[in-house]
């Protein structure tokens, strides 16, 4: 399970530069774009308006050298939006750092959580 579906465990931001960010949002919104083909369907899927998720792939646009999601006009056949190879990559580096990042805190993660109390006594 990714990150974004995650109720515990750890978020990772990546903080690039000063206001240029990855976190589990940005991400999400790219995985949907990749399994939808869709900026409103990943948006969708997250409970978010198109226009924001409009906002952040324009966002993220425009953070690298080259695009990180392409878009096709409507029409006939519809508009669409893929990954572009970038976005492949930034989104597969994203991944691979939460995998980095859960394996490193496991052992805290685990010991922390036997610290806690019984939820059903917390009832």
């Amino acid at each position: 399970m990714k990150a974004g579906n995650k109720t515990t465990g750890a978020r990772l931001r990546i903080v690039l530069e000063t206001d240029v960010a990855i976190g589990p949002g940005k991400a999400d919104i790219l995985a949907g774009i990749r399994e939808t083909g869709s900026i409103a369907a990943a948006g969708r899927r997250m409970g978010m308006s198109y226009k924001r998720a409009w906002s952040l792939v324009e966002e993220m646009n425009a953070f690298f050298t080259e695009p990180m999601v392409e878009t096709s006009r409507g029409g006939n056949a519809r508009g669409g939006a893929t990954l572009t190879p970038m976005g492949e990559k930034v989104l597969d580096s994203y991944r691979h750092m939460e995998d980095l990042t859960d394996q490193a805190i496991a052992g805290e993660m685990k010991s922390l959580k036997r610290s806690l109390a019984d939820m059903a006594k917390r009832k």
